[in-house]
């Protein structure tokens, strides 16, 4: 064998011992001399988690009311202003009503008149029952004047009828409140002619305190919901504004539609919310957050920490400046927090930036968060 052959053997089985070494020991090969990928991290903790529904809503009056006149006449006055809070029973408006006022005393007087003719007639009657006791007077003219009392009798009662009846009507002159709430905008002035039909109304009076929200939940969720419609107590229900995410009010929920709507797959629920502070307003849409359960104690990551393999999802684990790939299974997410099952523990260090560049064993370099 020629020395170059030689030489070309020995450089082959070198190589060869070389990849050999390597394979067996890949730290001391590739990654030698590779400066530590730079990572964020954040550390695993053991915390309550709240399960929640997520949803838009539309606030809604539980009671909206168009306060229309119920007789005819002139509008004389407006005793409210548009905006303004009114009681349950306040007065609103009045109606003219001096025509209303002499029907009533009409119907008083004739029922004065008659009450008189009663006491006549039954002085007449007893006058008539001591001549019969003495026989000065026969039965029939007795009986006549006994059935002439119960006549007035009667009429009397026909004329508090018709009494009350124009007391009704004029009481309809006075407007008052249905319900407390706010005034909305005025759509007629004080002396305009007003009819018991008029279609628009005289302005529309909205319950503001307390007030509900409808929002739609998918049929998915039913079997969360059904326990919660049974003990509404224990559904707790937030209202958010859609831009800031500011809570605007607390409340419970109350009510879920009967059927599932089967061209969206959704049912309509409804949730009541105190509002003395008027932070929710009747047509606005917030954004619905309803809570559904709690996980105790539950082992949790910011989201972003979980990574999505072919064998399933795992996490990076940082132990010694290295990092290992830690399976876990996600049990729940809620905005930027997971709810995970794993072979992890409180305190663990788990990396939530710089995932791209990592693989079992890689050296890492912690970065500080930024603020």
């Amino acid at each position: 064998m020629s020395l170059k052959r030689l030489l070309a053997a020995l450089a082959a089985a070198v190589l060869i011992g070389v990849i050999g070494w390597r394979a067996v020991h890949p730290s001391a090969g590739g990654d030698r001399g590779r400066p530590p990928v730079a990572v964020t991290v954040t550390t695993v903790k053991r915390r309550d988690v709240n399960h929640v529904l997520s949803a838009v809503g539309t606030v809604q009056s539980l009671t909206n009311v168009l306060v229309r006149p119920q007789i005819d006449g002139v509008l004389t006055q407006v005793l409210v202003h548009e905006g303004e809070h009114v009681e349950r029973g306040q007065l609103l408006a009045q109606i003219d009503d001096r025509a209303l006022a002499a029907t009533v005393a009409q119907a008083r007087a004739e029922q004065a008149r008659n009450s008189a003719s009663l006491k006549i007639t039954e002085l007449d009657l007893k006058r008539d029952e001591n001549l019969l006791a003495e026989q000065a007077i026969s039965r029939q003219a007795v009986e006549q004047q006994r059935a002439l009392a119960e006549q007035i009798k009667a009429t009397i009662q026909s004329n508090e009828a018709a009494a009350r009846a124009a007391e009704i009507q004029q009481s309809y002159a006075r407007i008052l409140s249905p319900v407390g709430g706010k005034v909305g905008m005025r759509r007629v002035d004080p002396g305009n002619l007003v009819h018991a039909n008029d279609a628009g109304g005289l302005f529309s009076v909205v319950q503001v305190d307390p007030i509900s929200v409808v929002f739609a939940l998918p049929q998915q969720s039913l079997s969360q919901l059904q326990p919660l419609l049974s003990n509404p107590a224990a559904a707790e229900v937030a209202a958010l504004d859609r831009d800031s995410g500011t809570t605007l009010a607390t409340g419970r929920l109350t009510s879920a539609d009967n059927q599932v709507d089967s061209a969206t797959g959704t049912i309509q629920v409804r949730a009541v919310f105190a509002n003395s502070g008027g932070l929710l307003w009747p047509g606005e849409f917030v954004t619905v957050k309803l809570r559904t359960g709690v996980d105790r104690g539950a082992l949790t990551v910011e989201s972003r920490a979980v990574q999505h393999g072919l064998d399933g999802d795992f996490v990076f684990r940082v132990r010694e400046d290295r990092v290992q790939p830690v399976p876990v299974t996600v049990r729940y997410d809620q905005d930027s927090l997971s709810s995970i099952d794993g072979a992890l523990a409180a305190g663990d260090q788990v990396v939530i930036e710089g995932q791209s560049q990592l693989k079992s064993g890689a050296a890492v370099k912690v970065m500080a968060a930024p603020p």
